[in-house]
């Protein structure tokens, strides 16, 4: 069974970070395609923010990219999203996830996710 430990979330100015984060506790190294986060707002569809892959290269989305990296600790089963320059358009519950297939992780959409977490809130006031 894996637990999943997320947290980091907040409320900002505009122009200010944070840095969120996310622990799939296991007795194992976790096997899958990528690690990553996506993200939802009410009334919004989901959107998929940033994966990182067994090697350490990434995918961005286009709305982050320059502001936002990501970094994992693989013997840890953890991910890591540093979010700088943020903006009242990035409000939303973020959650970190599991990619279950290739597709699932280069599109950053997340449906076929093996494990997402709980959510951490972020809100940017302007």
């Amino acid at each position: 069974q894996v637990q999943i430990r997320e947290s980091g979330g907040g409320s900002v100015q505009a122009g200010g970070s944070l840095r969120l984060s996310c622990e799939f506790v296991s007795e194992y190294t976790l096997s899958t395609y990528c690690l990553g986060w996506f993200r939802q707002s009410p009334g919004k569809e989901r959107e998929g923010v940033a994966a990182i892959y067994g090697d350490d290269s990434t995918t961005f989305a286009d709305s982050v990219k320059g502001r936002f990296t990501i970094s994992q600790v693989k013997d840890r089963n953890s991910v890591f999203l540093q979010m700088n320059n943020l903006q009242p358009e990035d409000t939303a519950m973020y959650y970190c996830a599991a990619g279950g297939s290739w597709r699932d992780c280069t599109s950053l959409s997340f449906g076929q996710a093996l494990l997402r977490g709980q959510g951490t809130q972020v809100t940017v006031a302007s």
